[in-house]
């Protein structure tokens, strides 16, 4: 059976399209990712923007187009942090909606946390040279999982709002609100010269004079 799976999350959208095998394993066929930034700004204002929301649908449609094409007869998509956080997360849902024909599954961190470690350690499984227990750190554009476990799964995980979108924006913000008034200087009056500033010292020419009077032209 071959089957796509997307994960949409705050930095992020990739698409991952498999051949799934008799003993449970993947074959890849298609692998691929893209920068979308959905969660840019929620922070900020509480929702997905309509920019952001944009680019993420204008990639959907790449993407479902190829899952079309590559016969993909079954299509998963979760969707993490800011989805989870956003007010509007229903016009992303729908939106998903129209372009898949799937809903997107919004998981919780702790979901987050487990899929990134089946992901992470799948291959290394039975490999003597990789003993467990594992760490899993899995840094995104929203959040940041640590998860520990071994063959049987997480066995512990934390997921902390710590993300490199997060911080890019809240750096932005730091350095704006610090930043000293770019604002033009005020309008002064125009200051007189040197000379007509200074009281004239000269003497008109005359007998007393210790000029010489000018020449005639």
């Amino acid at each position: 059976m071959r089957v796509a799976g997307l994960d949409c999350g705050t930095n992020s959208l990739r698409l991952l399209v498999a051949d799934l095998q008799p003993d449970g394993t993947l074959r890849d066929v298609l692998r691929d990712m893209r920068v979308v930034r959905l969660g840019e700004g929620v922070d900020r204002t509480g929702e997905l923007s309509a920019a952001a929301l944009t680019r993420t649908f204008d990639v959907l449609r790449e993407y479902a187009g190829q899952c079309r094409d590559l016969g993909a007869e079954r299509i998963r998509m979760v969707a993490t942090s800011a989805t989870r956080d956003a007010r509007n997360r229903g016009e992303f849902i729908r939106g998903v909606r129209e372009i898949l024909g799937v809903d997107p599954e919004v998981i919780s961190g702790e979901q987050e946390a487990a899929l990134s470690f089946v992901g992470a350690t799948g291959d290394l499984r039975g490999r003597p040279e990789f003993p467990d227990p594992y760490l899993v750190v899995d840094i995104g554009g929203g959040s940041t999982e640590f998860i520990l476990g071994g063959p049987d799964g997480a066995a512990a995980s934390r997921s902390v709002d710590i993300g490199c979108v997060r911080m890019t924006s809240a750096t932005s913000v730091a350095i704006h609100r610090r930043r000293p008034s770019c604002a033009p200087p005020r309008p002064t009056s125009p200051r007189r010269s040197p000379t007509s500033a200074a009281p004239s010292t000269s003497r008109p020419p005359g007998p007393s004079s210790p000029w010489p009077a000018p020449r005639p032209p």
